[in-house]
């Protein structure tokens, strides 16, 4: 919950201060080199020839200007040691303006040069970078709280990227150039923003200095500095002696200022130089101040003192910056810590880069909010049309009503939720055509209640080895009733959906009709049947949607098949791969991230899947090319593109080899059948930026299992693999801040840790984790992440079950009946109950506990309720 918190407060004020600070960085880099650009425009100016003759000394500039304009009083005069380098003249204000002009004087012979080009320009560039061109005051709080606002953004951003490996140097600072799309905006966005990270908190506390008097207030009193409050004017006495005081002081006035006395004052007292800063007074009863820079003065504001009396030479001030206490020092260094000059020429080139890439941020931050909303969009417009589909469901449809018979039942079962998506699409398709649809889950439906309808539709999914999805089990158990005429006034259609690489293709579907029909129902059609996993499931879901034309008099129906297609399989790139258990007695398991494709959409919700394409070893495909006699770099079509026979091959089924004079590779390839995909649970949210899976590399007598052996052992990193994400809606994290109870083993923690990193990031305390493996030593997955979960008190419960570390087994089902009271506790708090990992092992002995602890009912209860949700294979 923080965490949000802090993004809505940095996407806030990127949209709208960040808007601003983009002009304000470029007009601070623009005004870093401003001496540098306006030598450049302004040839013969700043700069002069240099002349084998003495450079006149200030009080003889002085003495020539007053004969060039004498109606022009000079205000400051800045010399320079440095040949040919020319006299800068600040000359006295008129009345009511708060700069007056500024000109160059030729050192040589002290007359004016012309006026600067482009010095208008820089003087708007400066009112805008520091008071945005309004009254002065008013802009100094501006910018300062633009400053603040910067500083936010700056930390905030640091604190959301913070990665988990916060010591891996390339998490925080490499850019990924190979990614594209929104992932590369926000690798852009906040690789760069850690490399101007310092800077810019230079940037804004040094600016917060000048802008607010409260801050530098506190920053001078945490420096020891003692800030001197302004004189009040003292009450001259009137009578004779104020009238002879004001005669001497017109007197005084009248008299030309004279600035020979104390400019060899300074000679004498100040010694080498290489820059003074003159600052003469309107009355020559006031000193004149020299700010004078030495030879090996560390910046440009390291400047020394010296105030003397024009009239008699006395000094009144002759203050050493190299005497000052550290306090002093550090209020020194503030301007050249905020232009980069306390580094030299590297900190001013730093400094200046930083402040001209600061659009890149409010341009990359504008592009991903945009994205993001329309993203939103594309949500809230799929949320609608699966409302609009449910908006059809009865919840009552009992007592053979009117609207029970006239409806049509839509019942689904779903493991992952293609089930649910299909029949929500088939049922808006069917109202848009005028059919009146109810929507059911099979979790909800029982014969009785089928019993009060005379037309039905079934999506159903059969999960493993032709078992039922988990919301169809208390459905499944009563498909034993004894045959007979109970249905014999329903006609239904059923869509079945399976995997024919499984023994028992769409076998719950096959139950399911062979029921209906010995309960006396009679098909529209026959069941469709449609493998996931093959190029023919559009076909089969096309013919589902032209079959449903019974139900609409004959009119076509449009998309009945799911209108969100799963998104195709694209190349993601495979960026780490790390070895989680070294030295257990178990099979390796492997910690994976994987970035998204150029232009992929890398939203995804915590419990979802990730599908991918294999790929068969090198090895093994150089083998069968040798068997065969076979140019595995032939380029043959396969699936509609081009590519080598041995790419082909890889991601194929490999036949038998056979060799002879009439095997041809494309024949070959013509034959190929594809590789099925394989189903992994992803263990990160999309905050993480990447997305992680846990893989348990599985061995067998002629080497690692084919899916896990190419994401473990034999894709290289930095390659792509054929991936895509997929929705899983019956493991999906409640949306309501329940409990949450999280049981698991081995790999199978990948999907629990997706949903701990959700609710953790929401704030939400109420977790329990139940976690088996083997060793504790080898085989305590994520050990770190999990214990400083605990430390900082966002898991309310943990139970480890290492089975090996004692003489008896020891597994997370025999946890879950040590904690039996606290387990009915949360569930009658109505916690939500998450298993993830083997389904032989671990699940069914969880399940047998649940049905021991609470009894068959109220598991099944727990279950129609949405609440024992298993992501389990």
């Amino acid at each position: 919950m923080f965490k949000k918190i802090w993004f809505q407060v940095h996407w806030f004020i990127g949209i709208t201060a960040g808007t601003v600070l983009m002009f304000i960085g470029v007009t601070g880099a623009i005004l870093s080199f401003r001496e540098e650009i306006t030598d450049w425009l302004n040839p013969g100016i700043v700069h002069v020839a240099v002349r084998d003759q003495a450079m006149l000394t200030p009080p003889q500039i002085l003495e020539r200007l007053r004969a060039e304009v004498p109606h022009e009083r000079v205000a400051v005069l800045i010399a320079s040691v440095r040949p040919g380098a020319s006299v800068r003249i600040n000359f006295a204000p008129p009345p009511g303006v708060r700069r007056g002009e500024m000109r160059y004087a030729d050192p040589y012979t002290g007359a004016l040069l012309p006026p600067l080009a482009g010095n208008e320009f820089f003087e708007f560039t400066e009112r805008f970078h520091r008071w945005l061109l309004l009254p002065t005051d008013t802009g100094k709080i501006v910018a300062g709280s633009l400053s603040m606002c910067l500083l936010v953004l700056a930390l905030s951003g640091l604190y959301m990227r913070w990665p988990r490996r916060a010591l891996n140097w390339r998490a925080w600072f490499k850019l990924d150039f190979g990614l594209s799309g929104r992932s590369f905006l926000w690798n852009l966005h906040s690789v760069i923003g850690t490399w101007a990270l310092v800077m810019y908190v230079v940037f804004t506390t040094t600016g917060m200095y000048w802008a607010f008097d409260w801050f530098k207030a506190g920053v001078n009193s945490l420096a020891g500095q003692e800030v001197r409050a302004p004189q009040a004017k003292r009450e001259k006495p009137k009578g004779m002696g104020m009238d002879k005081e004001k005669d001497r002081a017109d007197k005084a006035e009248a008299a030309p200022l004279d600035l020979t006395l104390a400019w060899d004052v300074f000679v004498r007292e100040a010694g080498p130089y290489t820059l003074v800063n003159i600052r003469i007074s309107d009355k020559t009863a006031q000193p004149v101040q020299f700010n004078y820079l030495l030879p090996d003065a560390s910046h440009e504001r390291a400047r020394n003192r010296l105030n003397v009396l024009p009239l008699t030479g006395e000094i009144k001030l002759n203050e050493r910056f190299a005497d000052k206490d550290a306090g002093g020092l550090f209020i020194g260094a503030i301007y050249p810590l905020h232009m980069g000059t306390y580094f030299g020429m590297p900190g001013r080139i730093v400094m200046t880069i930083a402040a001209l890439i600061m659009p890149l941020f409010g341009i990359t931050g504008w592009m991903l909010y945009l994205d993001r909303r329309r993203k939103k969009r594309a949500v809230r417009a799929e949320r609608a049309l699966l409302d609009r589909s449910r908006e059809a469901v009865v919840t009552s449809p009992g007592g053979g009503s009117k609207e029970g018979k006239e409806s049509v039942l839509l019942a689904y079962a779903t493991q992952a939720g293609q089930a649910e998506r299909i029949a929500l699409h088939t049922a808006a398709a069917l109202q848009k055509a005028g059919v009146a649809v109810t929507v059911q889950s099979l979790a909800t439906l029982d014969p009785e209640r089928l019993r009060h309808f005379h037309r039905a539709l079934f999506v159903v999914s059969t999960f493993g080895e032709g078992e039922p999805p988990d919301s169809a089990r208390r459905f499944a158990r009563q498909l034993a009733q004894p045959p007979g005429n109970a249905l014999a006034h329903v006609q239904f259609g059923l869509l079945a959906l399976g995997d024919r690489h499984y023994e028992k293709f769409c076998g719950f579907g096959h139950s399911v009709d062979h029921w209906l029909r010995s309960q006396g129902a009679q098909a529209f059609f026959p069941m469709i049947e449609v493998d996931d996993n093959a190029t023919t499931a559009p076909a089969a879901l096309a013919a589902w949607q032209r079959e449903l034309a019974v139900l609409t008099g004959g009119a076509p129906l449009e998309d009945a098949a799911p209108a969100p297609a799963e998104a195709p399989y694209a190349g993601w790139l495979l960026r780490e791969r790390k070895l989680l258990n070294p030295g257990s007695a178990g099979q390796a398991i492997y910690h994976l991230e994987f970035d998204a494709p150029a232009g992929g959409n890398v939203q995804w919700q915590s419990g979802a899947l990730a599908e991918i394409l294999p790929r068969h070893a090198p090895d093994r495909v150089a083998l069968f090319l040798s068997r065969t006699g076979l140019d595995g770099d032939v380029a043959v079509r396969h699936q509609g593109v081009t590519l080598t026979l041995a790419e082909a091959l890889s991601r194929s089924v490999l036949p038998a080899p056979r060799s002879g004079p009439g095997l041809a590779p494309q024949a070959l390839a013509d034959t190929l059948q594809p590789l099925a995909s394989r189903r992994y649970s992803v263990a990160s949210v999309p905050e993480d930026e990447r997305v992680h899976l846990l893989v348990r590399q599985v061995a067998h007598e002629d080497g690692f299992g084919l899916a896990s052996g190419w994401l473990t052992e034999y894709a290289p990193l930095g390659s792509t693999v054929e991936l895509r994400l997929l929705e899983n809606s019956s493991f999906a994290l409640a949306p309501e801040p329940t409990p949450a109870i999280f049981i698991g083993n081995g790999s199978g923690l990948a999907g629990l840790r997706g949903h701990l990193r959700a609710r953790i990031a929401s704030g939400q305390r109420r977790n329990w984790l139940l976690f088996g493996e083997r060793h504790r030593a080898h085989d305590f997955l994520y050990r770190e992440e999990i214990e400083q979960w605990m430390q900082d008190d966002m898991l309310s419960r943990v139970d480890i079950a290492f089975s090996r570390d004692q003489p008896e087994r020891v597994y997370v089902q025999d946890k879950l009946r040590q904690a039996a009271d606290m387990l009915k506790a949360w569930l009658d708090e109505g916690a939500v109950l998450y298993v993830c990992g083997s389904l032989d092992g671990m699940a069914a002995g969880v399940d047998a506990a649940l049905a021991d602890l609470l009894g068959e009912a109220a598991l099944e209860d727990l279950i129609a309720q949405g609440r024992y949700r298993r992501d389990v294979y």
